[in-house]
């Protein structure tokens, strides 16, 4: 009993001491406070506590929760539709035999449609959407999926394989929108969301951080063939987009639009740490002129360059020149907003108007901003010296113009729109017919097309209209498809012409 009283005992005292140990040391906020090596026992408490903030400048908690929110209700899921042009059953072992055993040419087989499926962002009230040229190019039939799982019919406005945008506008009233920040102000590190429809999920709310900016992956350029229309400066994040994401938004934490995703980095296909956001500058520019003029007002600087990051080192020293920072003209063109400005060759250029220009990327990206006509200053460096000059921005043709969107003028010749019985008499859903074709016009230097051939398609684009070629023309490509038939003539018929951009 003594025995077993002592040991009692010993239990007893043993966890009161424990109890006062653990009570002073083990549960003490020195101890398992996130701020218990703080040398000021005062301020352990609070050191590490700030009030949440909505602000973007990445300092302490970023509360999203709003930013998700709003986004959210302005991100739509656009879904397309492409409609493949019926084929005649061919018999494999010659048309002749088919007809004598079984009479006739073959059936028609109609495939079945190929349907495609992106994000968009509603930038206005009335219904303009933007989203990316790859995800609409070559659709008969655009529908927006609302946040509200509302289903509208899109007219496509204009596209712009350049940039890789696109407007669609649904007839709508009273639409939740985005508004459009300044990406200039973009910082690396800054909290921002990713909003899109991936892998034909409902809305979906990534984030991430901004890793890199002004990144240049020459996958506009390669699409369009090396095109040197080609825009490339895109926001590199690391939040979560996938297939599907294409045209969705890319916000800060204020839920404004600063980038539409475009792009990513993967050997799969899918999200594999990188991806990328055209910024919001170029986005608003273009979709303006889209909804004003139909078209891209593109400006032309007209100089040729090296950017000195990329650059061979071999090919700075020809030129003379060692400098890190900034655009080395190696081609100025005739006649050109650079030439009229006084640039030349070995020029090495630092701003455009007030903003920073250290490589490439950056040039095309400012210079994007502008119209034809627009006026800016150019700072640069000659001989060591720093220099600004005034400089006005021109088109593609070297004047100053708004370039209108016309076919007619385009390729040279009179276009017309087929009527119903056309339609029907020769077999398809729409076309313009071409007539009256000019000898100095695009058609007749490049092409043995006849009088009377009316254009069903475009590349991947179907012709029905001539607004549907105006937009097709547009896009900001070089090198177009024509196709086809002639009245009264078998067979489908293909003519290549390349447009100057």
């Amino acid at each position: 009993m003594k025995k077993t009283a002592s040991i009692i005992l010993i239990a007893f005292l043993t966890s009161i001491f424990t109890f006062v140990v653990a009570k002073k040391f083990i549960y003490s906020d020195n101890l398992f406070s996130s701020n218990y090596v703080n040398s000021s026992p005062a301020d352990a408490h609070f050191a590490n506590y700030i009030e949440p903030t909505s602000s973007a400048d990445g300092g302490g908690y970023i509360n999203l929760e709003d930013a998700a929110e709003r986004a959210s209700k302005a991100v739509v899921h656009i879904k397309t539709e492409k409609k493949l042009a019926a084929n005649r059953g061919r018999n494999p072992f010659g048309d002749d035999i088919f007809e004598q055993f079984f009479g006739g040419r073959g059936q028609f087989m109609q495939p079945q449609p190929q349907q495609g499926s992106g994000s968009g962002v509603i930038i206005s009230s009335d219904g303009y959407i933007v989203t990316n040229n790859h995800v609409v190019d070559g659709a008969d039939e655009v529908t927006v999926v609302m946040n509200s799982k509302k289903t509208l019919t899109a007219k496509v406005v204009g596209k712009d394989a350049a940039s890789d945008l696109a407007v669609l506008k649904v007839d709508e009233e009273n639409l939740p929108f985005l508004t459009f920040g300044n990406s200039d102000d973009v910082k690396l590190g800054q909290w921002v969301l990713a909003v899109g429809y991936p892998l034909s999920l409902e809305t979906t709310v990534t984030a991430g951080i901004v890793s890199a900016k002004y990144r240049n992956i020459g996958i506009n350029q390669t699409k369009m063939n090396g095109n040197s229309t080609a825009i490339e400066s895109f926001i590199q994040t690391d939040a979560a987009v996938n297939p599907g994401n294409s045209g969705g938004a890319l916000v800060n934490s204020r839920g404004d639009l600063i980038g539409i995703n475009s792009a990513i980095a993967s050997p799969t296909g899918s999200y594999a740490g990188y991806s990328f956001a055209i910024p919001s500058n170029i986005v608003r520019k273009i979709t303006n002129d889209m909804m004003k003029y139909g078209n891209v007002q593109r400006a032309f600087l007209g100089v040729g360059y090296v950017d000195s990051k990329s650059a061979d080192p071999k090919e700075l020293s020809k030129l003379g020149l060692d400098k890190t920072d900034g655009v080395y003209l190696n081609m100025v063109n005739k006649e050109s907003a650079a030439e009229d400005a006084g640039l030349k060759v070995g020029d090495i250029i630092t701003k455009i108007g007030n903003k920073e220009i250290k490589n490439g990327a950056q040039l095309t990206e400012q210079v994007a901003q502008y119209r034809p006509g627009d006026k800016t200053s150019v700072t640069y460096f000659r001989n060591g010296n720093l220099a600004t000059a005034t400089l006005t921005f021109k088109n593609r043709i070297g004047n100053t113009d708004i370039v209108k969107n016309d076919a007619n003028e385009q390729l040279g010749a009179n276009l017309r729109e087929l009527n119903k019985v056309e339609c029907k008499q020769y077999g398809v859903r729409g076309g313009v017919q071409v007539s009256a074709i000019k000898s100095n016009g695009i058609i007749a230097q490049q092409t043995r097309m006849k009088n009377s051939f009316v254009i069903t398609q475009i590349n991947d684009d179907t012709i029905n209209t001539i607004d549907d070629l105006n937009k097709a023309l547009a896009s900001g490509e070089n090198d177009f498809q024509l196709g086809g038939v002639y009245p009264n003539i078998q067979g489908v018929y293909y003519y290549t012409v390349r447009m100057d951009n």
